[in-house]
């Protein structure tokens, strides 16, 4: 972070010890597959473009988005582009079967197929093969294993191993799991030797617990990691009647907690959308934060944000405001 606050979008770091590295911001490519509102593809490629053209080179996907839509679209726009250029993760633990509709679908639109949680190894494998064919890339840079909240035993035995030789064998540069938890991030990086983490909803204005001991361990074993959800869904992006809190409607507490985190922040003069997005990366252990968007405007507003030069004080104000404990 330079001494102005303001973070360069595109200023690459390592990711942990791995031999990877990433944009301090990265597009998240959820909502360009549909993501509570259907996406088109002329969109989905213009939001691209403008990431692309701000500087942003890591680029986060999986094969539950969209049920393969936001792969699909990625791989295409990356082979106009030079690949060497651009970080791609995606992740493993739901299979893309024929059907129609199932427990996880909060993507607006079909591609006929549905979602099956497989952590074993051989579904390991096959969700990889699967999203590079689909994808139409060589290889993923990170690969990630996807909420295995109610699969801890399974993701441990032998979604980690296959990771393991896939990464002793050169076929990915860093593996890890992607969460919006921490206690069982915090699991993984003691017992199974992850490259990172991304850790979604959990380290942000609103929400801090991740600093209690999450990012300490990843910092003392150089684990990289990668912060989502730092607008909580929508309640630090927009606090008003009717914003979202982690995908539910925020309880009046939550809402007032973040109108007095947005005052503070108008006092200052900065938004608290970009207080927001570059509060992680103050913390040494993160390397990355992985934003969403759906169209070219959100891009650029997000990178202007990300731009904006927060001052010292606003940032001892926040710190003495702490984090928000229900």
């Amino acid at each position: 972070m330079t001494a102005s606050g303001a973070v360069p979008v595109g200023e690459r770091v390592p990711l942990g010890r791995s031999a990877v590295s990433v944009t301090r911001f990265g597009l998240g490519t959820a909502p360009l597959a549909g993501l509570f509102s259907a996406v088109g593809a002329r969109q989905a490629e213009e939001t691209l473009t403008s990431a692309w053209d701000a500087g942003i080179r890591y680029f986060d996907t999986a094969p539950h988005y969209g049920a393969g839509l936001a792969e699909e679209r990625l791989g295409h726009f990356l082979a106009g582009r030079p690949r060497t250029e651009a970080t791609v993760s995606t992740k493993v633990g739901r299979l893309l079967v024929p059907g129609d509709g199932d427990d996880d679908e909060v993507f607006v639109g079909g591609t006929g197929l549905t979602r099956v949680r497989d952590y074993s190894a051989e579904g390991v494998y096959r969700s990889l093969s699967e999203s590079l064919a689909r994808s139409g890339l060589d290889a993923f840079d990170i690969v990630l294993i996807h909420d295995p909240d109610d699969h801890y035993e399974q993701a441990s035995s032998a979604a980690f191993p296959a990771l393991r030789r896939l990464r002793e064998e050169g076929a990915v540069k860093a593996i890890g799991a992607g969460m919006n938890q921490n206690r069982m991030l915090l699991r993984f990086v003691q017992d199974e030797d992850p490259d990172c983490v991304l850790v979604a909803g959990r380290y942000s204005l609103l929400d801090r617990t991740a600093a209690e001991e999450l990012l300490p361990a990843c910092a003392e074993r150089q684990v990289g990691v990668l912060v989502g959800g730092v607008f909580n869904s929508g309640v630090l992006a927009d606090p008003r009647p009717g914003a979202t809190f982690d995908y539910a409607p925020a309880s009046q507490e939550i809402l007032d907690r973040a109108l007095a985190l947005a005052r503070v922040c108008a006092d200052h003069g900065v938004p608290l959308a970009a207080a927001a997005l570059q509060f992680p990366l103050r913390h040494p252990a993160v390397a990355s934060v992985v934003v969403g968007a759906r169209s070219a405007q959100e891009v650029a507003d997000n990178v202007a944000h990300a731009s904006r030069a927060v001052p010292e004080a606003l940032w001892a104000e926040l710190e003495r405001m702490g984090e928000y404990r229900p």
